[in-house]
């Protein structure tokens, strides 16, 4: 979001209390994923939005690229896995009620991107 290279926000995230925990393969595909395919996720994105994509948070904007490129790329994911997911970073790092744009964003979506899933989810109840 902030045009920082790859590699310094690679040594950056990587030098982080905790980082040792997180799944190493699977934060290079997201950061890696979503620096290569910024324009793709916006051109996801920006029809679900109600204002400009520049006036989205860059937080709750970086977090909707995760959610789009996990929904693309990271089938082993379950969707509702990846929105939650999603909606707890924007809690976590977004602004107070930045994680409900997220979810509103994301929630559109999924339908899109993981029909299936999304169906089988609403068939059985379990889809918002």
């Amino acid at each position: 979001m902030g045009r920082n290279d790859a590699a310094a926000i690679d040594a950056f995230t990587r030098d982080l209390a905790g980082f040792g925990k997180a799944d190493a393969m699977h934060y290079d595909a997201l950061l890696h994923g979503c620096i290569a395919e910024a324009a793709a996720l916006d051109a996801l994105i920006v029809p679900l939005l109600d204002r400009r994509l520049e006036e989205i948070s860059p937080i709750e904007h970086g977090v909707m690229w995760i959610g789009g490129y996990e929904f693309q790329h990271c089938l082993d994911v379950p969707w509702r896995v990846v929105l939650n997911e999603c909606i707890e970073l924007a809690k976590e790092f977004g602004g107070t009620d930045g994680y409900k744009y997220v979810n509103a964003v994301l929630s559109g979506l999924a339908p899109t991107l993981r029909p299936h899933e999304v169906a089988a989810d609403r068939a059985a109840g379990r889809a918002r």
